[in-house]
């Protein structure tokens, strides 16, 4: 007997809790029985000062629920490695709460960075390389170096596409040839975008309350929406990037990923501050905030203009029938929605990709030489000579991007200068911040993508929709939650706008949230439809 038939009226699930597509199909034990499902920050520090549990109780429930959810189980290959030192820093945050010494609000927190962000401890920092396996790196990045001050508790590294998807021609996302293909949670053989893809999957399916995403251009955003979960990518330099495996110095940001928006508010402000290993955070003096959470606000809908980038319609038409009833709910809470169908021109998108290449070459050869004399590569020409030789590296897909990067000349030179300089004029001053100013904006709003795909890795990715480019581009927040869900699969709505307004986005996203309550936790279906219905 067929568990989950499959309904063809039934495609679009729109802004309701209610469900006719396969996600109403029963969990695995585990997950039905895991003590802090869908827990938020601020319950797990209530059930701290009430003494319910210690920090150590839910770091052992966390690790438990890896070994049980990602390494057995659905086998989500999210998780590449799990922190050996993670109930010891546990029990020194249970006597810090013994002693009435509690750091904050993300003291206690279990935390999965993605593996491209560094750590000083006994796990490796691998961006998803064999090429970098056991490899150690000298000091903690700026992000751990916060994370642990605030008192969150480092459970593992998350799996990612290898070199933040930066390497070559028919990748699948969330592959990498240390961590092999992660899973989406909601069906198994759905791909969870990336590259972020383990940081979203963990969040997803409860196997940490934060993890800690990077994005170069769709990386955060597009793992998030892919899994039904909440992503800020922030502006260029509110968070440093020292201590993490680069792409593009002019593009590149890590960021929170969360169930909630005032999860990720919370840990935004843990992460900010000046770090002078990155030139790009002495931008953010006077910006920056240490506490988002006043902006957590439920009216933040109310009288605000919101810019809807039409680029995209047209591509999918479910996306495009959740995003008008969306557009429809957004005017009912007061907001005044205008259409917008061009944001910048599209000859930056190739300035852009020309920026990643120049930028890649530089980053990743300061990155092997930061690891000091015990680099497993030192060079990016010791990196492919690598990946040539290599049985696993090569089987999917090229390193043709890697390549191309090779070739770039010095980023200090006038010609680099002049490519930089034209894509922010192209998509800053003569795009956003031009479109913006005309329209009397607030932000702007778009699908952030569609249904997630079949993972296939003969023939890689297939996207359909994406908002991420013009705010990428441009070093601007964007900020995804969950929107709705079509045929079981979640889809996120991007709001996005200048530099520096994460507030306003945090406003407007939790008033969203508020009104719609569209995450739901994923129960790990095999596949959809059966093959009973195919």
């Amino acid at each position: 007997m067929n568990k989950f038939p499959l309904v063809v009226m039934c495609t679009i699930i729109l802004l309701s809790a209610n469900s006719c597509g396969p996600e109403s199909g029963k969990k695995t034990s585990s997950a039905e029985t895991f003590r802090f499902e869908e827990y938020t920050i601020t319950q797990l520090q209530q059930g701290y000062d009430n003494g319910d549990f210690t920090v150590t109780d839910v770091v052992q429930a966390y690790l438990d629920r890896i070994e049980a959810i990602d390494d057995s189980g659905p086998m989500l290959n999210a998780v590449i490695q799990t922190n050996p030192d993670a109930l010891a820093i546990a029990a020194q945050l249970d006597a810090e709460i013994k002693d009435g010494k509690k750091r904050g609000p993300m003291h206690g927190v279990p935390v999965l960075l993605k593996d491209n962000i560094d750590t000083h401890d006994q796990m490796a920092t691998t961006a998803g390389s064999r090429a970098l396996a056991g490899s150690h790196p000298l000091q903690d990045s700026y992000i751990a170096m916060k994370l642990r001050e605030a008192g969150a508790v480092i459970i593992g590294k998350a799996n990612l596409s290898e070199w933040a998807n930066f390497r070559g021609n028919l990748s699948s996302s969330g592959w990498s040839g240390v961590g092999g293909q992660t899973k989406n949670p909601y069906i198994l053989d759905r791909n969870p975008c990336g590259s972020s893809s383990g940081s979203g999957v963990a969040v997803s399916a409860n196997l940490c309350m934060i993890a800690i995403g990077t994005e170069t251009n769709g990386s955060i955003v597009c793992p998030s929406t892919a899994n039904g979960i909440v992503g800020i990518k922030p502006t260029v330099g509110l968070l440093s990037r020292s201590g993490i495996v680069p792409i593009s110095f002019t593009q590149d940001t890590p960021g929170p990923m969360a169930r909630t928006v005032t999860d990720a508010a919370i840990a935004l402000g843990a992460l900010t501050g000046i770090d002078p290993s990155d030139s790009k955070t002495a931008a953010s003096d006077g910006k920056a905030l240490t506490d988002y959470t006043p902006f957590l606000k439920e009216d933040g809908l109310k009288g605000k203009r919101l810019g809807w980038y039409t680029a995209a319609r047209g591509q999918h038409f479910k996306v495009d029938t959740l995003m008008q009833k969306t557009v429809d709910l957004l005017k009912s809470k007061g907001a005044e929605v205008v259409e917008i169908d061009n944001i910048y021109s599209r000859e930056a998108g190739s300035l852009s990709f020309q920026v990643l290449l120049w930028e890649f070459r530089d980053g990743l050869n300061r990155y092997f030489a930061s690891l000091g004399e015990n680099a497993p590569v030192k060079s990016i020409e010791e990196l492919i000579a690598f990946n040539n030789a290599d049985s696993i590296e090569m089987r999917f897909y090229d390193q043709d991007l890697v390549l191309e990067a090779q070739k770039k000349g010095d980023v200090n030179s006038q010609e680099f200068q002049e490519i930089v300089e034209k894509m922010n004029r192209l998509v800053r001053d003569e795009g956003i911040d031009k479109v913006m100013k005309e329209h009397n904006l607030d932000a702007f709003i778009a699908p952030t993508g569609a249904p997630a795909w079949k993972t296939d890795l003969i023939n890689g990715d297939s996207f359909h929709v994406s908002s991420s480019s013009p705010a990428a581009m441009a070093g601007y927040p964007n900020i995804t939650l969950p929107m709705g869900f079509i045929d079981g699969l979640p889809v996120g709505i991007s709001f996005f706008g200048r530099a520096w307004s994460e507030p306003l986005l945090i406003e407007i996203a939790f008033a969203f949230e508020t009104s719609t309550k569209q995450r739901r936790a994923p129960a790990f279906i095999p596949v959809w439809p059966p093959e009973t219905d195919r």
